[in-house]
C-alpha cells in the first residue's frame, strides 16, 4: 500500500486525530480575526515584540485600507520593505502595520486551506469506512462457486485467486463463443461467405486461383479427415479459446520465456519454461517428438483488417505462404464472427506445410483457427491442433498455440509478431537439410514474418500509382503491371506446389547417391489453368555451393549470365524488355526477358522470371512465354 494512504482499519485513529485539528483551528480561529484588525506592536517569529508584558495596543483598518491591501495581496502575498513604505504612504499606514496585516492574512489564509482539507479527510474517512463495512459484510457470506458453502478467504492464495478469476473470464468467452458458434452448427461450409472476405474486394487480392485438392491432389492423413461431430464442437470452442490466452501471453512475454539462438538470428523457446508457465497446456508431447518454437517480430506495409482478412480468407492465406503451405482447406466454419468482421471467427482446417525441396517430408496439420479482436486496433489469430480430439496414429506434426499478435501501426502499417510451435517427428529429413529445419530456419516464425513482409511489399508496389517513368524497360501501366504480376503468381505457386514432398507426390531416385542425387515424379495436370491437360515431369536435385547465397542469387537472376547456365538460352544473348519492381530489395521483381537465339533460323523467345529474396531464402522462378500472349497481357 502507498504511503500516505488510509487503510480501512486506521480510520477510527485518523478520526481522532482529525477531531484534535479541528478544535485547534476553532481556537485559532477565536483568537484571531479575519485580517480587519491588526496587532500594531504584533507579530510571530523573529518579528515578535521583546517586551511581552507590555499591553497591546489594537487599531481597526478602514474598509479602504482592507480592500487595497486585499488586491495587493492577490498579486504579491510577500512584500518587501520597498512595497510596504510604498503601500503604507498611500493608506496612511506604518510600514510595520503592513507588515503586520500581511503576516495575519498569509496564517489566515493557511488556517483556511487547512481547514479545507481536514474536512476533505473527514469526507474520504468517512467513505472508507462504508466501503470497510461493506466488504466485511460481503466477506462474512461468500460462498464456495464449486460447493456453494463457506469459504475461508484466509486460506486462499493471491495466485489462486487470480487464477480463479482469469477462469471465470475465460468461462464467460467460452460461453460467447458457444452462443455464437450454436447460430451455424450443422450448416455444410457452402452455406458461409467465409471463403470471401465479408468486407468488400480491394482492387487486387491474392489467390485468385485458390489452393485446390484438385491442383496438387490430397495426403493419405488429410484425405481421410472430415467435419468435427455435433460433440466434438464444444470441446473445439473450449480449446480454442484457452489457445488464444496462451498465444497472447506468448507474444507478449520475453526472457526468460525465450532465448536468443546462438547465431543471435532467432528468438527460441525455453521449453522448461514454458512448462512451468503453461502447465496444463493441450497435453504432453508425444514419445519421439522434437519441440520447434521460435517468435519473430516485424512491421509490415498492409492495414491491420486487410491482415485478418487475408488470415482468415483459406484461399487469400495459402496463396500469400505459396513458399509454405503447399495445400490447405477449410472443413467447417463453427462461427463467421461478429459485427461483419472476423471477430470471434472459428473454422476447422486441415493444412500441409512445405520446405521446397523433395528431401524434407511435408507437414500435415489438422487444426482450429481462431480470430479474436483484443482491443482497438489490436487482433490475434491463433491456430492449435484438434490431435487431442480425434487422435490418429500417422499425425507426425502437432501445432500447439501458433499464430500471430497484430497491431494497428501509423500510415496503414501494421505491427507483427508471429510464433511458431510445432512438435514433430523429424526422422524423414535428408541430412543435407537437418541443421536448416532444427535451426527453426525452415519452418520457424521468421521465415512466416520473412515471407510475410515480402509479399505485403508486392502487394504495395502492384498498388503504386506514382510509377517513374524514366527507367527503360519499367511497365508503368496499371492494368498491364497487374496482369503480368497475376500470371508471376500462377507460376510461383505452381512451381511451389510441383517440387516438394507432398503426401500427394511420390519422387524416385533417378541417378546419384545421398546428397548428389536426382530425383524425378510425374503427376497428371487436370482442370490447371495455363497448362494443358497431361502429364507434367519434375526433376529435383539439392546440393552445396562454396559461395554465399547472395552471391548465387544474382548470378542465376542476371540475364547477362543466363546464357552460362540456362538450358532456355540456347547460347544466345538474353535482354530484359519488362520488368516491375516490387520491394525494397533490388533482387524482388517481376522480369520479361528476350532470348535472341544465336541460330538466325529459330524464332526468338520470351521468359517470364520472378526473382524474389529475403533474410530466409531466395528464389529464381521462371518459364517459357508465348510472344502473343504476352502482348495481350500488357
Amino acid at each position: 500500500m502507498m504511503e500516505g494512504q488510509l487503510h480501512p482499519l486506521e480510520m477510527t485513529q485518523n478520526a481522532s486525530e482529525s477531531e484534535i485539528a479541528r478544535m485547534r483551528d476553532e481556537e485559532f480561529d477565536s483568537t484571531n480575526k479575519s485580517g480587519s484588525e491588526n496587532h500594531e506592536l504584533g507579530g510571530s517569529g523573529d518579528d515578535q515584540d521583546p517586551r511581552p508584558n507590555k499591553k497591546k495596543r489594537y487599531h481597526r483598518h478602514t474598509q479602504h485600507q482592507i480592500q487595497e491591501m486585499e488586491a495587493f495581496f492577490k498579486e504579491c502575498p510577500h512584500p518587501d520593505d520597498k512595497q510596504r513604505k510604498e503601500l503604507g504612504r498611500e493608506l496612511g499606514l506604518e510600514p510595520l502595520q503592513v507588515k503586520f496585516w500581511f503576516q495575519n492574512k498569509r496564517t489566515q489564509m493557511k488556517t483556511q486551506h487547512e481547514r479545507h482539507e481536514n474536512t476533505q479527510l473527514r469526507t474520504e474517512n468517512e467513505k472508507l469506512r462504508a466501503d470497510n463495512m461493506r466488504y466485511r459484510e460481503a466477506l462474512s457470506t461468500a460462498s464456495c462457486p464449486n460447493c456453494g458453502g463457506p469459504t475461508a478467504v484466509g486460506q486462499m492464495s493471491f495466485d489462486e485467486h487470480h487464477l480463479r478469476l482469469e477462469n471465470s473470464r475465460l468461462r464467460e468467452e467460452i460461453d460467447r463463443i458457444s452462443a455464437i458458434a450454436a447460430k451455424y452448427v450443422g450448416k455444410p461450409v457452402v452455406n458461409f461467405p467465409l471463403l470471401s472476405s465479408p468486407a468488400p474486394p480491394r482492387p487486387f487480392e491474392f489467390g485468385s486461383q485458390p489452393v485446390t485438392e484438385e491442383m496438387y491432389g490430397v495426403g493419405d492423413l488429410l484425405r481421410s479427415i472430415s467435419a468435427p461431430s455435433e460433440a466434438d464442437k464444444p470441446m473445439i470452442i473450449e480449446l480454442a479459446v484457452a489457445a488464444m490466452e496462451e498465444l497472447v501471453r506468448m507474444a507478449q512475454m520475453g526472457e526468460p520465456l525465450w532465448m536468443t539462438s546462438l547465431d543471435g538470428t532467432t528468438c527460441m523457446l525455453n521449453e522448461e519454461e514454458y512448462i512451468r508457465t503453461f502447465p496444463s497446456g493441450i497435453g504432453p508431447k508425444p514419445t519421439g517428438f522434437k519441440c520447434e518454437a521460435s517468435k519473430e517480430t516485424t512491421v509490415v506495409i498492409m492495414n491491420h483488417i486487410n491482415l485478418v482478412e487475408i488470415l482468415m480468407d483459406v484461399n487469400q492465406w495459402s496463396t500469400l505462404f505459396s513458399g509454405i503451405v503447399s495445400k490447405a482447406s477449410t472443413l467447417d466454419v463453427l462461427s463467421t464472427g461478429v459485427a461483419g468482421n472476423y471477430n470471434g471467427a472459428l473454422q476447422v482446417m486441415t493444412a500441409e506445410f512445405q520446405v521446397l525441396s523433395p528431401l524434407v517430408p511435408t507437414r500435415e496439420s489438422y487444426y482450429v483457427r481462431y480470430c479474436k479482436q483484443h482491443a482497438e486496433g489490436t487482433w490475434a489469430v491463433v491456430d492449435v491442433s484438434l490431435d487431442t480430439i480425434r487422435p490418429s496414429p500417422t499425425v507426425r506434426c502437432r501445432r500447439r498455440p501458433s499464430g500471430c499478435l497484430i497491431q494497428e501501426m501509423p500510415n496503414g502499417y501494421s505491427k507483427v509478431t508471429w510464433v511458431e510451435h510445432v512438435e514433430v517427428d523429424d526422422g524423414g529429413v535428408h541430412n543435407l537439410y537437418k541443421q536448416l529445419v532444427s535451426s527453426g530456419h525452415a519452418f520457424g516464425a521468421r521465415r512466416w514474418v520473412s515471407t510475410l513482409d515480402r509479399q505485403c511489399e508486392r502487394l504495395a508496389s502492384l498498388m503504386a500509382s506514382n510509377i517513374p517513368t524514366g527507367d527503360v524497360g519499367v511497365i508503368t501501366n496499371q492494368d498491364g503491371r497487374k496482369s503480368m504480376l497475376k500470371l508471376a503468381e500462377r507460376m510461383v505457386i505452381s512451381f511451389c506446389g510441383g517440387v516438394s514432398a507432398s503426401t500427394a507426390h511420390t519422387w524416385t531416385t533417378l541417378s546419384g547417391t545421398g546428397a548428389d542425387d536426382v530425383r524425378v515424379m510425374t503427376r497428371k495436370s487436370v482442370d490447371d489453368p495455363g497448362r494443358p491437360p497431361g502429364i507434367v515431369l519434375s526433376a529435383a536435385t539439392s546440393f552445396w555451393l562454396p559461395v554465399s547465397p547472395k552471391r548465387v542469387f544474382d548470378f542465376l537472376r542476371d540475364e547477362h549470365s543466363r546464357s552460362e547456365w540456362d538450358i532456355l538460352s540456347n547460347g544466345g544473348a538474353v535482354q530484359e524488355m519488362a520488368h516491375i519492381a516490387n520491394g525494397r530489395d533490388p533482387g524482388n521483381c517481376v522480369s520479361l526477358l528476350r532470348v535472341n537465339s544465336a541460330n538466325s533460323s529459330q524464332s526468338n523467345m520470351l521468359i517470364l522470371q520472378e526473382s524474389c529474396t529475403d533474410p530466409t531464402a531466395s528464389f529464381v522462378i521462371y518459364a517459357p512465354v508465348d510472344i502473343v500472349a504476352m502482348n495481350v497481357v500488357l
